[in-house]
């Protein structure tokens, strides 16, 4: 097989040496003289020469972007190592045109989650989220991370679901060298630690993140959900059955929130090693990662809701919100590797839990609520959200390396279970005191499931011939299936006044004595079962995807490849609520029967020496998330905010267009630029709709939509080793900087029409709903990211100054009328400092990390005449330390 490096003089080069045997001796390396009296007449004839390899290099132009002719960013263990980034979703903020929502979720160019796809080793994962199917990236610690892959033009082997890009997770394989390193860390945020915080007592075992039972479904209760029947006074429940079944919850350790003088500081631990031992005629090896963290954070900040009032907004509700969290993370990676020449066998394991304890309380106004509209809700909640995958793949050469043959077969399950959300509301009497009277003022508890599974398989294979002694011609193809199913489930409760009324000395009760055995029974308080009918509260949902591809990869004239394909994709999706009293659906079931022909083309120019330039075309597709779909409502404890699904979405089709021109002028030094095109048919936006006098944010489809853009990427070294100050000129110097530049308009022309849900599924003016011209929800005008540091290999030791920007965005539409929400994330500015050194005989590693230096805020506003903050809060600046071992 023939290796082309693509330069000019290479090409040059390589041409003569076709042509002229004889010149292509002069390349040879010299010999010494032979003397004329030795030589041999008939040895003065040409000798036919044989050139097996012509190898035409592009010095600086990294491996991964010679590989693949697409638009691609690479995140390698040195960036993650320098950024010091906790996890896959920090880290992917410092790759040009993607910025994180959240702290989970990575928006590619602007556009939301939705339309990206994340990928474990090539296998796609499902997601924990209720509102989401993507799954949250903060789940990966980046110590199980050997490198990311952000590929943002669309090739027909990725999945269809291609809108801003495909995030490839690749984890650790098997290592070269034996190792064995014990990490400890400890950290904290001003906001939080040392400071007071608000707390609930919970279980004994909390601080591990898993429950000691105190939460499990009380066994009476469990008893009466599997009748089918609601749970309620009537006939199928006695009031001494309900009494039981309410004397059987969980009360003071669930209920009674605690101020807590001192919050502790952060802390983690982490395990990891592997090793590789000579079997079976190759390599096998063995690598695991273990770790535990836990983290608090406290926000204390502003809830507002704001009404349209004669052309301006007007304060509706008005909160002070105080919460703490507790975040306990359990992360375990274990793999299996066999490799020789032509064979490689990997079997990945991965295991990562977070469980999220809160405590939080609000306080203020609600003009709705009765009396003095002086209110106070207390939430206690605990998440547990947990992925495992396990993944067994296959590479192997075959036919001295012109045929590549590669496998894959995955299982990955997600769950969340939201056991015993609680919550309370008081009003505030004309006596200046807090009151819960189970009448005006509600209360509940609610139990909550998903469970969320993925089947996969696919094989890919590269077949390579040569076209002529200098130029390749490479056919891919292959088959992928993806099976995909969720279960969601929710049941609420709360306790009512039976008999009409509660005695104010109840009332003015602690909650702990309130809800007590004491007063629970058919004179006070009775449970009742509040969970919705007809679909709301239950549903079930998949999705079912069989595609093949082929793809050819030519260099057709020298020094410009092409790249072309196309990728047939059918995909069966549905939502099927289920009611969970066997009556009537509000909402029918939702089915989504597509096949798509998805073809990309890019063509790759080497125009000059380490320089080439891109252009990308395709289509691609991004289909309704489950519970975008799914009409069952769900509180996000981040905002408090209510979420209902629209079973009316339809898929989204885009036209991607990519330009792209790169340099790199020295090894691991580049700059680059390039354009972007998207044109996306119909596609799904966040709204604000009113259902009486709540308020919930659902989604629709708007029309159409273009965004366009530009982005630059520069990366450079400086040494100065005459310099007078040793600590400049013993170091190299490093100046990294990107930035994207994006534009977006939503298209509303006369006549054309949504389907939003408070519609139940009947056409409106899209013009009611969306303002023509506005920009994308979740896409802002500019994203920078600098970072400054320094290396130096004699003192083994690294720093880094991090800043990140990522200007205003919407992130839902306001109602009828209303502006639409805006976030502002702002200015980031973090540091990261890592040394390595001895100490007794052992290599140690030291890190720390200051992040948000300059206490940026989080804000979400409406400003009509009126700013209203919907969302805001200080996040406080934050720094951590920790120390390795490595044995």
């Amino acid at each position: 097989m023939k290796t082309l490096t693509k330069t000019l003089s290479g090409l040059l080069l390589a041409g003569t040496a076709l042509t002229a045997p004889g010149l292509a001796l002069a390349q040879t390396p010299p010999q010494d003289p032979v003397p004329a009296e030795a030589q041999d007449p008939e040895s003065q004839e040409p000798e036919e020469t044989q050139v097996d390899e012509i190898v035409v290099l592009g010095r600086f132009i990294p491996e991964p972007l010679r590989e693949t002719s697409e638009v691609a960013a690479f995140l390698t263990e040195e960036d993650l190592e320098r950024t010091g980034d906790d996890n896959a979703a920090q880290a992917l903020t410092r790759v040009t045109g993607l910025s994180i929502v959240e702290g989970r979720f990575v928006y590619v160019r602007g556009l939301g989650e939705r339309y990206s796809s994340a990928l474990l080793n090539g296998s796609p994962l499902p997601s924990p989220e209720p509102l989401q199917r993507v799954v949250p990236l903060d789940l990966f610690p980046a110590s199980v991370l050997e490198g990311v892959t952000v590929q943002k033009t669309y090739s027909a082997n990725y999945p269809g679901e291609f809108g801003g890009g495909v995030i490839d997770l690749r984890t650790v394989g098997a290592p070269r060298e034996p190792f064995l390193n014990f990490q400890v860390s400890v950290g904290g945020n001003l906001e939080t630690t040392g400071q007071e915080g608000l707390i609930y007592y919970g279980s004994r075992t909390d601080f591990t993140g898993f429950d000691d039972g105190t939460r499990d479904v009380p066994g009476l209760l469990g008893d009466a959900i599997a009748t089918g029947n609601r749970v309620a006074a009537g006939p199928n429940f006695t009031q001494a059955q309900l009494q039981a079944i309410g004397r059987d919850f969980v009360n003071a350790p669930l209920n009674l929130l605690q101020t807590q003088d001192y919050i502790q500081p952060n802390f983690g631990v982490e395990l990891s090693g592997g090793r590789s031992w000579l079997v079976g005629g190759g390599d096998l090896g063995a690598v695991f990662v273990a770790s535990y963290d836990n983290d608090w954070r406290t926000r204390q900040g502003i809830q507002q809701e704001g009404r349209l009032d004669v052309n301006q907004l007007v304060v509706q509700t008005d909160y002070d919100v105080r919460s703490t969290e507790n975040d306990v993370g359990l992360n375990f990676l274990g793999g299996l590797s066999w490799q020789n020449e032509f064979h490689e066998l990997k079997w990945t394991n991965l295991y990562v839990r977070r469980t999220t304890k809160e405590a939080r309380s609000r306080e203020g106004v609600d003009f709705a609520a009765p009396g003095t509209g002086e209110v106070r809700d207390d939430y206690t909640e605990w998440f547990e959200r947990t992925l495992f995958s396990t993944q067994l793949a296959g590479e192997h050469d075959l036919m001295d390396g012109a045929l590549e043959l590669s496998w894959r077969g995955a299982y990955a399950q997600t769950t969340r279970d939201s056991p015993y959300e609680k919550v309370i509301r008081y009003g505030l009497g004309a006596d200046g005191v807090y009151r819960h009277d189970g009448e005006q003022y509600r209360n509940s508890t609610s139990f909550s499931e998903l469970e969320d599974e993925i089947l996969s398989a696919g094989a890919d294979f590269a077949w390579t011939t040569a076209l002529s002694d200098a130029r390749d011609l490479t056919v891919r193809g292959g088959v992928a299936w993806m099976d995909n199913t969720r279960d969601a489930e929710r049941r609420d409760f709360r306790f009512y006044a039976a008999g009409g009324s509660i005695p104010l000395d109840v009332q003015d009760s602690r909650v702990d004595y309130l809800f007590s055995d004491f007063n629970i029974g058919p004179l006070l308080w009775e449970l009742q079962e509040i969970t919705p009918s007809g679909g709301a509260a239950a549903y079930e949902a998949g999705l079912e995807t069989r595609a093949a591809y082929l793809q050819v990869e030519a260099e057709v004239v020298p020094l410009v490849s092409v790249s072309g394909g196309v990728r047939y994709e059918d995909a069966e999706q549905f939502v099927s609520p289920r009611d969970l009293f066997g009556g009537a659906l509000v909402f029918q079931p939702t089915a989504l029967e597509n096949s798509y022909w998805l073809p990309s083309a890019t063509l790759t120019w080497n125009f000059a020496e380490d320089s080439q330039l891109r252009l990308g075309a395709s289509k691609t597709i991004g289909r309704p998330q489950f519970r975008e779909l799914a009409p069952q409502q769900y509180l996000d404890p981040d905002n408090d905010r209510l979420f209902f699904g629209n079973p009316y979405l339809v898929d989204t089709e885009i036209l991607n267009l990519d330009a792209r021109i790169e340099y790199y002028f020295a090894r691991g030094q580049y700059l680059t630029g390039g354009f972007f095109y998207k044109d996306l048919e119909n596609p799904i936006e966040s709204s604000i709709n009113d259902l009486g006098s709540v308020t919930q944010q659902t989604y629709l489809n708007a029309p159409q939509a273009i965004l366009y853009g530009a982005e630059f990427d520069v990366k450079k070294y400086f040494e100065f080793p005459d310099s007078e100050w040793s600590f400049i000129a013993d170091k190299r110097w490093l100046v990294q900087a990107n930035y994207t530049y994006t534009e977006s308009e939503v298209q509303v022309d006369a006549g054309d029409v949504v389907f939003p849900l408070s519609a139940q599924g009947v056409a409106r003016p899209a013009s009611d709903y969306i303002i023509d011209g506005s920009r994308l929800q979740g896409q802002s005008e500019h994203l920078a990211n600098v970072q400054f540091g320094w290396e130096d290999d004699v003192a083994r030791s690294q720093a880094t100054l991090l800043v990140t920007y990522v200007s205003e965005r919407s992130s839902a539409r306001g109602r009828p009328g209303e502006p639409d929400l805006i976030q502002e994330p702002g200015v980031i500015l973090d540091f990261v400092y890592r040394k390595d050194f001895e100490y007794a005989g052992r290599d140690m590693g030291l890190a720390i990390e200051l992040r948000n230096l300059l206490d940026e805020d989080y804000l979400e506003y409406q400003e009509l005449g009126n700013r209203i903050t919907a969302n805001g809060y200080d996040l406080g600046q934050s720094g951590s330390i920790s120390l390795t071992t490595r044995f």
